[in-house]
């Protein structure tokens, strides 16, 4: 049965459905980047708090600004907004529901005045991303703001159409600004350490470039609260679409599947208030910052532990390489005894606890998430998860050797043959220059660490780079498999 309003009394008992008036919610939050995530989680929470009667002037408004946005509209246009959450248990049990909280959705490329126009709403209270990691248009080397970005240019010109992400919101706070309506909270929900205060620092910069009285402005009326979320949500493929039709009679264009593990912690700092996420089991705290690097350091930092050399070793889902003791025993390793030890106190978590839950959401066989996704946009994840731990540990004298591998896995996988001959799909926006450079680390073996722009100044660091070195040489002579073994004598010795 195809999912809209009409047809949602029809659906089988077995799929949940909202039990609020659809028509009865405005929007109070507009949303930049609705893919799979977003789905999952924040219009997750935003959905329970309307099933519990709560939040109808919170309702989402979406904003696609790429090109491949548009199916998203059209999917969600010819579904009135709903789409179906799949979350798959280990055992083979699916909790399957039916969303309702996104209520409108524009494609910027097609009508970018009424996007401007909807943040610019006196109702509009809350601008919320996940525009991934690269998204915030900061470079690699500095971390500053990128001036060069074609989009930004081109936005940066007076009478300019925007036409990025930045472009469209600061354009609709200069607006609100001139009509003497207060500035919405800019909530970032990507993962990057700091989030909020990375948003913060691009959208000022690109205001102050702009506006330099309108940044002024910002930086009094505009808060940037810092977040941490988490829950792993694959890409959806044509088996979920499949399995919804055929186990619960949902035709669905574009569901998403997830795990049933789901977290946020959301720093309190919203200066035209918020919905009542604590009610639906957000964490609301004054500081984000130990949750935050719990996550990134050990969950995301893991997954890129696990991902290059499961690749390497013929894994192609992530469940897999989890399940087998030889990983199991090298990511428990290096969070143990070199990610643990960077974090800071996690007020209300037992970390131990938390490291082993770990193991079990990355065995669970029903997300079937795949290695491949995890190899992806590397250049992105590697520098903001992984390297902060190296510059801990090499700064305190520290523990390196598990992290000086996984970056050697990736700088292996980068050259884009597996140990089989075959060709690797080198997925990243720093693919054309990362390639090259790991092809000629067999005659020049620091070639890819050399890379300023995205290592720093960590090919300087001779402890790091004698253990790189080792572990590279491991995997071209004896391959991942057995490097691992390697490393784990290493250890225990």
């Amino acid at each position: 049965m195809q999912l809209t309003a009409q047809t949602l009394e029809r659906l089988s008992d077995t799929v949940e459905v909202p039990t609020y008036d659809r028509s009865r919610i405005s929007v109070g939050i507009v949303h930049f980047g609705v893919g799979g995530f977003h789905r999952a989680h924040q219009a997750m929470y935003v959905d329970k708090l309307l099933r519990l009667g709560q939040a109808h002037e919170w309702g989402i408004c979406g904003v696609g600004v790429l090109p491949g946005d548009r199916r998203m509209k059209d999917v969600l246009d010819a579904q009135d907004g709903l789409y179906t959450l799949a979350l798959k248990h280990a055992d083979g049990a699916w909790d399957v529901s039916v969303i309702g909280s996104i209520v409108d959705y524009l494609f910027a490329p097609d009508d970018a005045e009424a996007v401007i126009e909807k943040i610019a709403a006196e109702s509009t209270k809350i601008v919320s991303l996940t525009i991934t990691e690269g998204g915030y248009n900061f470079t690699h080397d500095t971390g500053e703001f990128d001036t060069e970005n074609p989009d930004i240019v081109h936005d940066l010109h007076n009478g300019a159409v925007p036409r990025s992400t930045f472009g469209l919101i600061v354009e609709a706070l200069a607006r609100r600004r001139a009509r003497g309506l207060p500035s919405p909270t800019i909530m970032s929900c990507d993962n990057i350490e700091g989030n909020g205060s990375v948003a913060r620092k691009m959208f000022l910069a690109y205001a102050e470039l702009k506006d330099p009285q309108l940044a002024s402005w910002m930086r009094t009326e505009t808060s940037f609260p810092n977040s941490m979320v988490d829950r792993i949500t694959p890409g959806t493929t044509t088996e979920v679409t499949q399995s919804l039709s055929d186990r619960f009679g949902v035709d669905d264009q574009w569901p998403v599947a997830a795990e049933p593990f789901t977290s946020w912690v959301l720093e309190d700092a919203f200066v035209l208030g918020r919905p009542p996420f604590e009610q639906v089991g957000v964490q609301m705290v004054d500081d984000v910052a130990p949750y935050e690097l719990m996550k990134l350091r050990l969950l995301n930092a893991s997954h890129q532990a696990l991902c290059y050399f499961g690749y390497l070793s013929g894994y192609r889902l992530v469940h897999d390489v989890a399940r087998d003791p030889l990983f199991a025993q090298f990511l428990l390793s290096y969070m143990d005894d070199e990610a643990t030890p960077t974090l800071r106190p996690v007020p209300g978590v037992d970390l131990d606890d938390y490291k082993r839950t770990l193991l079990e959401r990355f065995s669970n066989p029903e997300i079937r998430d795949t290695v491949a996704r995890l190899c992806a946009e590397s250049s992105d994840r590697i520098p903001k998860w992984l390297l902060p731990v190296i510059q801990e540990n090499l700064a305190n004298g520290g523990p390196v050797r598990l992290s000086a591998a996984i970056v050697a896995s990736w700088a292996r996988y980068a050259e884009g043959i597996d140990e089989n001959g075959d060709t690797i799909d080198v997925v990243d926006q720093l693919q054309d220059s990362l390639v090259p450079l790991a092809r000629s680390q067999r005659t020049h073996p620091t070639a890819f660490i050399e890379n300023r722009s995205v290592f720093g100044d960590l090919a300087d660091h001779p402890r790091f780079v004698e253990a790189y070195l080792w572990a590279l040489d491991s995997l071209h002579r004896a391959g991942a498999r057995d490097t691992l073994e390697s490393l784990r004598e290493k250890v225990q010795s």
